[in-house]
C-alpha cells in the first residue's frame, strides 16, 4: 500500500515528492499541462502493466522448461542438435524469417555517420555527467601526459611539477598521430615548416587572436584541432609553436538511469530525473573542490570556426546525449496503480525521460542534443523479439501522450541476454523504424549465459569461457546480423567496455580491435580514455571495415548455443580456491559501496589492487558463476561461506582510507552489505534470470531506512 505521504490523482498514488517535481520542474520546463500528464501515464500503466506481467512470465516459463530439460538428461552427454529442436519446440529459438533492412529516420550524424568512443556514466552523479557529456573534445597532451602510455622511465617520470622530458615524448606521440591521420603535404608534424598549418584552407578557431591560433582539420568524419601559441609554455618550445592537439573524442554518451545507477526508491529516482532534465535544459552544474577552491562544472558551450571565406563553422561542444532506461523487470514506489501496486519503473522511465527531452528543444544557448529532433533512449536486458515490441508500443504510446511525431523516440537494443542473441534478427525488426543501437557486453551476456543453462553442467572458469567458440560467435554474430539489417549509416554497433582506468597503455594496444570487429562505437571509462581511444577510429576506417565485413559468413549459431560447460574433475583445489576468491573479492567489493553508500557506479580494486570500472553486471557473472559450482558439487556453502568472510576482511582493508566506510568483518551478522553480497551468491541459481536487482534494492532500502532511524 501507498505511503500516508502519496498524493492521489484519479487512480494513481503519487509519492510527494515525485508529485512536486512533475508539476514544479518538468511540466513547467516543457510547457505541458499537469492534468493531462498524469492522465496519460495511468493510462499507459494501466494498458500496458499486464502485458508487462505476461512477459515476465513468460520469462519465468521457458527458464523452467529449459531447466527441467537439462534436469532430465542430467549425467548424459550433451546433445547439441536435440537442444536447437528443443529450444524451437518451446518458442525460445525463432525462425529468422525474410531479411530486411532498418527504416529509422531522422539520426543524427554522431549516430549515423561518425564512428567514435562511447561513454557511459550514472545520471544520478551530476559531476560525472557533466564530464562525460562535456568529453566530446579532449586535450591529446593531456590524455598522453597524464596515463601510463607514455611510459614513467627514462627521465620520462611524472612529477609535481611540468617534466619537460615527459612533455617532448608527448608532443612525438603526438605528431606520430597526426603523421598517421592527416600527414602535412610535405615533411612531418614532428618538425612542421612555418607555413605548415596557416595556409591549410580549413577553418580556424573562430576567437583566436595575434599569432595564438587553432586549426581544424577532419579525419574518418572526426575532427581534430592543433592550437598553435608561441606564447604558451609547450607551444613557445614545440616544434611549430604546436601548443596542444584537441581530438574529438566522446561523440556519443549514455546517461545511465541502470546498471551504473543505485536508484531504489523515490527520492532516487527524483535525483536520476532531476539531473537528467538538467541536462537537457542545460542548466545542470555541479560544485567540487579541487586545489582549495570551489569550482563549478556546467555543460560546454559550442565551438566557433571561421573558413578562409570568412564562413562561420558551429560544433557542438557536447557529447551527443542517450539515456538507458532500466529494463522490463524492476518496479518502482514513486508511483502506485489503481491496484496499489509499485509500477512497473521501465515504463515511468520511458514517460518520464522522454518527457525531460522536450525540454532541450526549448533552449537556446546551445545547439540542441539532436539537431534531428530526436529522443534517444536505450533499452537493456530485454528477452526476445516479443519484448522488444512491447518497448516499441510503449514508446508509441508515450509519444501520443507527449505529442511527439511518430518515431521520434529512438531506441538501442542491448544484446546481453542469450534469447535476444539468438534472435536478434528478430528483435531489430520488431524495432526496425526507431532502431538507432545495437551492442555486445561479455558481463551480462555471460551472466544470462550461465543462468540459462545452470542445471546443464559445470561451467568452466571465467577466463577460460572467454576462450570458448560462442563468446568470439555472439560478438560477430551482432555485428554480422546488424550489417544484414542495415545498420550501418542509420545505426551504432557497440562494443563493450574497457574495464581498467588506469591500464591505458595496454588499452591503446587492445581496443584497436573493436573498430577493427566493425563497432562504430566503443565504450571507455573516462573522458580521458575517450580522446586516446579516438586515435583508434582514424587509424581504422570503420565504414569501410563494415563493408568489408558484410561479405563474410554469418557468424555460427551453432557455436553460440553451446554452453560453456567444463568438467569439474579436472579442476585442482587451489584452481577452485582461487575463482572463488576472485568472484567474492568482487562481489564484495562492488556490494559494499552499493549498499551503504548508494554508489552503483565506481573504481573498484579487483583482488591484485588493480582498479576495475565496475556496475552491477560485474556481480551477474561473479554470482551467477558461484551458485553454477554450488549447484554442481564444484565447491560447497561451507567453502563459500568462508571465502565471502576471509574477503570481507581483505575489501574493508582495501577501503580502510574511506572515513565513510562501514567494516563488514567486524560483525558480519548485522552487516547489511555482507548479507546482500552473501544472497546474491546463495539466492543466485532462483534470481530471475540471475538479474541482480532485486536483491540489491531489497537491501539497500533496509539500508537505508536504518540509516534515516540511526
Amino acid at each position: 500500500m501507498g505511503s500516508q505521504d502519496n498524493i492521489r490523482i484519479g487512480k494513481l498514488q503519487i509519492d510527494a515528492g515525485f508529485h512536486a517535481f512533475i508539476t514544479d520542474e518538468l511540466l513547467p520546463a516543457i510547457g505541458r499541462n499537469a492534468a493531462e500528464f498524469w492522465a496519460g501515464l495511468d493510462s499507459i500503466i494501466a494498458d500496458l502493466t499486464p502485458v508487462n506481467r505476461e512477459l515476465l512470465a513468460q520469462r519465468d516459463a521457458l527458464q523452467a522448461k529449459i531447466d527441467s530439460w537439462h534436469k532430465q538428461r542430467a549425467g548424459a552427454k550433451f546433445d547439441h542438435d536435440e537442444y536447437v529442436r528443443f529450444l524451437k519446440a518451446i518458442g525460445y529459438l525463432d525462425e529468422p524469417g525474410k531479411s530486411f533492412a532498418i527504416t529509422t529516420a531522422g539520426v543524427d550524424a554522431e549516430i549515423a555517420d561518425i564512428a567514435g568512443p562511447q561513454l557511459v556514466v550514472p545520471v544520478s552523479n551530476a559531476r560525472f555527467a557533466l564530464n562525460a557529456a562535456n568529453a566530446r573534445w579532449g586535450s591529446l597532451y593531456d590524455a598522453l601526459y597524464g596515463t601510463d602510455v607514455i611510459a614513467d622511465d627514462d627521465g620520462c617520470e611524472r612529477g609535481a611539477t611540468y617534466n619537460p622530458r615527459r612533455g617532448a615524448a608527448v608532443i612525438a606521440y603526438a605528431a606520430a598521430f597526426l603523421d598517421r591521420a592527416i600527414p602535412l603535404r610535405s615533411g612531418s608534424h614532428a618538425a612542421p615548416d612555418a607555413a605548415a598549418y596557416r595556409d591549410v584552407p580549413g577553418y580556424v578557431g573562430h576567437n583566436e587572436r595575434g599569432s595564438r591560433k587553432s586549426y581544424l582539420f577532419r579525419h574518418n568524419n572526426l575532427h581534430i584541432e592543433i592550437r598553435i601559441d608561441p606564447e604558451h609554455v609547450i607551444g613557445r618550445t614545440a616544434p611549430g609553436n604546436v601548443s596542444d592537439v584537441v581530438l574529438e573524442s566522446a561523440i556519443t554518451t549514455i546517461q545511465d538511469c541502470e546498471d551504473s545507477v543505485a536508484a531504489v526508491d523515490a527520492a532516487d529516482k527524483i535525483i536520476v530525473y532531476r539531473n537528467w532534465l538538467g541536462l537537457m535544459r542545460g542548466t545542470l552544474t555541479a560544485e567540487f573542490r579541487k586545489g582549495g577552491e570551489t569550482m563549478t562544472r556546467e555543460l560546454n558551450r559550442d565551438r566557433r570556426y571561421t573558413a578562409a571565406d570568412g564562413s562561420d563553422l558551429i560544433l557542438s561542444g557536447r557529447s551527443l546525449l542517450l539515456v538507458r532506461n532500466v529494463g522490463h523487470l524492476m518496479q518502482t514506489d514513486a508511483v502506485l496503480d489503481r491496484n496499489g501496486d509499485e509500477v512497473f519503473e521501465g515504463i515511468l522511465d520511458a514517460v518520464v525521460t522522454a518527457a525531460c527531452s522536450i525540454a532541450n528543444t526549448r533552449q537556446t544557448e546551445r545547439l540542441p542534443n539532436s539537431r534531428s529532433g530526436s529522443v534517444y533512449i536505450v533499452k537493456p536486458k530485454m528477452h526476445g523479439p516479443a519484448e522488444a515490441a512491447f518497448t516499441n508500443t510503449l514508446f508509441a504510446r508515450v509519444e501520443e501522450m507527449l505529442g511527439l511525431a511518430k518515431n521520434t523516440m529512438k531506441v538501442g537494443v542491448m544484446d546481453e541476454e542469450r534469447r535476444t542473441t539468438v534472435n536478434l534478427q528478430n528483435c531489430i525488426r520488431a524495432v526496425a523504424e526507431r532502431l538507432v543501437f545495437i551492442n555486445t557486453g561479455f558481463l551480462d551476456r555471460t551472466g544470462d549465459e550461465i543462468h540459462t543453462s545452470m542445471h546443464a553442467g559445470a561451467v568452466l572458469p571465467k577466463e577460460a569461457i572467454k576462450t570458448q567458440p560462442w563468446i568470439k560467435a555472439y560478438e560477430d554474430w551482432n555485428v554480422d546480423v546488424g550489417i544484414r539489417c542495415g545498420l550501418p549509416g542509420r545505426a551504432q554497433i557497440g562494443k563493450g567496455m574497457w574495464p581498467k582506468p588506469d591500464e591505458m597503455r595496454q588499452m591503446m594496444r587492445s581496443k584497436q580491435a573493436h573498430p577493427e570487429a566493425g563497432a562504430n562505437c566503443a565504450w571507455v571509462p573516462s573522458p580521458t580514455a575517450a580522446t586516446l581511444h579516438a586515435m583508434h577510429y582514424h587509424d581504422v576506417n570503420v565504414q569501410q571495415r563494415q563493408q568489408q565485413l558484410a561479405k563474410r559468413d554469418l557468424a555460427s549459431l551453432d557455436d553460440i548455443l553451446t554452453p560453456p560447460l567444463g568438467d569439474p574433475s579436472g579442476l585442482d583445489a587451489q584452481t577452485i580456491q582461487r575463482e572463488l576468491d576472485n568472484n567474492a573479492q568482487g562481489i564484495l567489493g562492488y556490494v559494499v559501496r552499493w549498499i551503504d553508500q548508494g554508489v552503483g557506479c565506481s573504481k573498484v580494486p579487483d583482488i591484485a589492487d588493480v582498479g576495475l570500472m565496475e556496475d552491477r553486471a560485474t556481480l551477474r557473472i561473479s554470482s551467477q558463476h558461484i551458485a553454477n559450482w554450488l549447484l554442481h558439487g564444484v565447491t560447497t556453502i561451507e567453502q563459500v561461506t568462508e571465502t565471502l568472510r576471509r574477503m570481507a576482511a581483505v575489501v574493508d582493508q582495501q577501503n580502510a582510507a574511506d572515513p565513510g566506510y562501514v567494516r563488514m568483518s567486524d560483525d558480519y551478522d548485522n552487516s547489511i552489505a555482507f548479507t546482500a553480497a552473501s544472497d546474491l551468491v546463495f539466492k543466485g541459481s532462483k534470481q530471475p534470470n540471475g538479474c541482480t536487482e532485486p536483491l540489491l534494492h531489497a537491501h539497500r532500502r533496509r539500508r537505508k531506512a536504518q540509516l534515516q532511524c540511526a
